[in-house]
């Protein structure tokens, strides 16, 4: 899991989630125990010491991931956003991503093990989920990726607001990319993806990965008998931006240059995505830029666009 947001220095003017943005990025810094004390005062209090607690029993990359006692009500909202979401997948969702959930065939009505998600996957793709506490840096969570690793939390999002949340919670690591995972071609992206973060050392050019990376393997979609199609993490697990972006975002055909450079808001819907013609055009054309990337070519695609 890795997000980055920049704070300002008030955020007295923003909403409850925007807030709790802010305070992680904050705390983070410091350590997850303090989310409870920073905002005990807001209406998701409760939840911030719960996701606190969960944070706590994370044991980091490397390691096999603890099981968490997951209580009734987030089982609940793990069972609503499925049944939500996977009938909209039907028409949404790219035909390697409904592959990739037939293979894993996860139960929709309670939050699965890490460590269960990692045995179906494994055979499939070779990948396995490790637990972390909260946000990792970017050059952590990249490197993961290219040893077959995704770092991922295991907070279930604040049941007030089950359909959406701006940061990625243990809904969006396995409904989203653990069915990326399961799609051998969506998992040798994420792969690519981080090998190619291995090989940069200017923070100019990791960035740029990352940002090639948000518009593919977080907002991605494909054109299937028409239509266009999700198979980015980032859309699969929010049903409100999956329904709305055939018909409100404005998709533009893959363009490298233009992925790593355009700006965009973690906590709105996309209102630009990168279309391809085929998960296969993807590879070819996102995955042959993870793979033959490096400082000096990026250095010249930023400089050109």
């Amino acid at each position: 899991m890795i997000i980055s947001v920049l704070c300002p220095k008030t955020i007295d003017h923003l909403n409850i989630w925007e807030k709790f943005i802010c305070w992680i990025e904050i705390i983070d810094n410091t350590t997850m125990n303090g989310v409870a004390a920073t905002i005990a005062s807001g209406p998701d209090a409760a939840y911030a010491r719960r996701r606190a607690e969960i944070a706590s029993l994370a044991t980091g990359p490397g390691q096999p991931p603890a099981d968490v006692d997951y209580t009734p009500e987030e089982d609940r909202v793990w069972a609503e956003v499925c049944d939500a979401l996977y009938p909209v997948w039907e028409d949404h969702a790219a035909a390697a991503v409904l592959e990739g959930h037939r293979a894993l065939g996860l139960r929709s009505d309670r939050v699965p093990q890490l460590c269960e998600i990692s045995r179906k996957l494994v055979p499939i793709s070779g990948f396995r989920f490790e637990a972390v506490p909260g946000l990792v840096d970017k050059f952590d969570f990249f490197a993961a990726l290219a040893g077959g690793r995704f770092l991922s939390t295991q907070y279930v999002r604040w049941s007030g607001s089950p359909l959406y949340t701006p940061e990625p919670d243990v809904i969006h690591e396995v409904i989203g990319h653990g069915h990326l995972l399961a799609c051998r071609e969506l998992a040798e992206l994420h792969r690519l993806a981080g090998a190619a973060m291995l090989r940069l050392d200017s923070a100019e050019a990791r960035q740029f990965v990352a940002d090639v990376f948000w518009f593919s393997g977080e907002f991605g979609v494909i054109r299937e008998s028409g239509r266009w199609k999700a198979y980015g993490a980032g859309l699969l697990s929010s049903i409100g931006e999956l329904r709305s972006f055939p018909d409100k975002a404005r998709v533009i055909p893959i363009d490298i240059a233009a992925m790593g450079n355009l700006d965009y808001d973690i906590g709105h819907y996309q209102p630009v995505l990168f279309g391809a013609d085929s998960i296969d055009e993807v590879l070819d054309t996102v995955g042959r830029f993870f793979a033959e990337c490096g400082d000096d070519s990026i250095a010249a695609t930023r400089s050109s666009s």
